[in-house]
C-alpha cells in the first residue's frame, strides 16, 4: 500500500481528517437536542459557501461554492450542532482503505500503524480523536461501517433513502446513503432522532446470529465477537449465503459499478482526472459492465433481498462481524488489500443488497486494534437500531472470558 501516505497534520488536525486549507465551520442556525455538539462532515456533502472537493484535486477544480447545505446539513446545525470541518475522503468514495493519494491517509487514533478505513476516513478519524462529537459520512458499501470498526467508534447506515441524499455527490444511488459516527451511541441515537423520520418501529427483541459471516472474519475477530454473544443473548443461528458468498460480491460489483459509471463517467470520459493508482482500475472496471451484466444481475439482487427479509421482520435483528479484520497495516501488500475487499464486500453487500438499516458497535480490541460487531434490522427499524438501553449498546464494556 505504498500510497498510504499520512495526510498532512496540523497543530489542531494531530489526526489529519479535514481537508487542506482555511477550516468550513458554520455555527448553528437554531436550539434543540444537539445543542453544544460539534459535528464534521465528509468532504462529499455539500456545506454552504464552500467546494465540494470529492477527494480529488480535479473533481475540486470543476465545482462552484455549494449555495446551500445539504439537508441533512442544515437539520444538524439547526438542531443547535457547530460545523467544525469537512473531512478527507477516499477518492469519490471508491474505496473501503481511507488512502488518499493526493491528500494523504487520516491517522488511525486507535492504531496509529494502521489504515483509518474508508472512505469516510477523515470523519472516522476526527471522531476517533476527539476533534468533533460526530460526524456524517456517506456509505455504499461499508463506508461509515468499517472505518468505524477499524478506528473504534459507533457507525451507522440508514435504511435506503430514509436521509435525504440532496446535496451528496452520486455514486451508486440505489446503494448510497448518508451516514454518521460517533463516540457514545447517546450522541449516535442523538442525531438519529434529528435525521431520521418520526417513527415508531417495534424493538428488537429477537437476535439471530448469521453464521456464515462470522465465518467470512479472521478466526480471533469470529471468537471474539463470539465471546459477546451470551451478553447479546442471541435466540438463534442462521447461514445467509448458503455458499454463494461469491453471488453476492459480483452481484454488488456490477450493478454498483453500473450505477457508478452511469453517474461519473460522463465526467471522467471527458474531465480525464487523475486518479490515484489503486483508484483507476476500478473507475475502468466500472466502465466495463454491460447492460447485460445489469440483467443477469438484478433478478439476483432482488433475490437476495428476499432471503433477508424472510429472515428478518418486526423486531428481529441479525448479528456480524462489521468487517472481517482489524484495520490493515499501511504497508499492507495487494494480496492482503485484495482478500479484505473480498471477504468485506460481501458482509456489507447484505445491508446494501436490501436497502436495510446497521448499527456497527465497538466490542473490545484485538492485539490492540478496534473489533466492530454489527446489528442489522428491516427497513424503518433505524430508532430500534439506535436504542440507548439496547443489549448492544456498550459490548466495548463487557468483559470477554479469559
Amino acid at each position: 500500500m505504498n500510497s498510504a501516505a499520512p495526510a498532512p497534520i496540523a497543530a489542531s488536525d494531530p489526526a489529519g481528517a479535514f481537508v487542506p486549507g482555511p477550516p468550513v465551520t458554520l455555527m448553528p442556525s437554531g436550539s434543540g437536542p444537539l445543542d453544544g455538539l460539534t459535528f464534521a462532515v465528509k468532504d462529499l456533502i455539500d456545506v454552504e459557501g464552500s467546494r465540494t472537493g470529492g477527494g480529488n484535486p480535479d473533481w475540486l477544480k470543476a465545482q462552484g461554492c455549494a449555495t446551500t447545505s445539504a439537508p441533512a446539513v442544515r437539520a444538524l446545525l439547526a438542531a443547535g450542532a457547530a460545523l467544525r470541518g469537512k473531512t478527507v475522503t477516499d477518492e469519490l468514495a471508491f474505496s473501503l482503505e481511507g488512502v488518499n493519494a493526493h491528500y494523504g491517509t487520516p491517522v488511525n487514533p486507535a492504531c496509529p500503524d494502521r489504515i483509518p478505513g474508508g472512505s469516510s476516513s477523515g470523519s472516522a478519524a476526527a471522531v476517533a480523536a476527539g476533534l468533533v462529537d460526530f460526524a456524517l459520512g456517506t456509505d455504499t458499501g461499508g463506508s461509515v461501517r468499517v472505518p468505524a470498526s477499524f478506528v473504534g467508534v459507533y457507525g451507522f447506515r440508514p435504511t435506503h433513502d430514509a436521509v435525504s441524499l440532496a446535496g451528496v455527490v452520486p455514486f451508486a444511488p440505489s446503494y448510497d446513503t448518508v451516514g454518521w459516527l460517533a463516540r457514545d451511541i447517546q450522541t449516535l441515537s442523538a442525531v438519529g432522532d434529528v435525521l431520521l423520520p418520526k417513527a415508531s418501529p417495534a424493538p428488537i427483541r429477537t437476535l439471530r446470529l448469521v453464521c456464515d459471516a462470522f465465518a467470512l472474519a479472521d478466526p480471533k475477530v469470529s471468537a471474539l465477537l463470539r465471546s459477546h454473544c451470551d451478553a447479546l443473548e442471541i435466540d438463534d443461528e442462521i447461514t445467509l449465503f448458503d455458499g454463494a458468498e461469491g453471488e453476492w460480491l459480483e452481484c454488488y460489483r456490477v450493478l454498483q459499478g453500473a450505477e457508478i459509471w452511469r453517474q461519473l463517467g460522463p465526467w471522467i470520459r471527458s474531465a480525464q482526472p487523475r486518479f490515484g493508482d489503486a483508484i483507476a482500475p476500478r473507475f475502468t472496471d466500472a466502465a466495463s459492465i454491460t447492460p447485460a451484466d445489469v440483467a443477469r444481475w438484478a433478478p439476483a439482487r432482488a433475490s437476495f433481498a428476499a432471503r433477508i427479509g424472510a429472515m428478518l421482520g418486526d423486531g428481529v435483528g441479525l448479528v456480524m462481524p462489521t468487517a472481517p479484520c482489524v484495520a490493515l497495516r499501511r504497508d499492507a501488500g495487494p494480496s492482503e488489500i485484495a482478500d479484505f475487499y473480498r471477504r468485506a464486500l460481501v458482509l456489507t453487500s447484505i445491508a446494501g443488497h436490501a436497502g436495510l438499516p446497521q448499527i456497527g458497535v465497538p466490542a473490545g480490541r484485538l492485539d490492540g486494534c478496534p473489533v466492530g460487531l454489527s446489528i442489522l434490522a428491516s427497513p424503518g427499524h433505524d430508532r430500534a437500531l439506535l436504542e440507548t438501553e439496547s443489549r448492544w449498546a456498550n459490548l466495548a464494556g463487557h468483559k470477554e472470558p479469559t
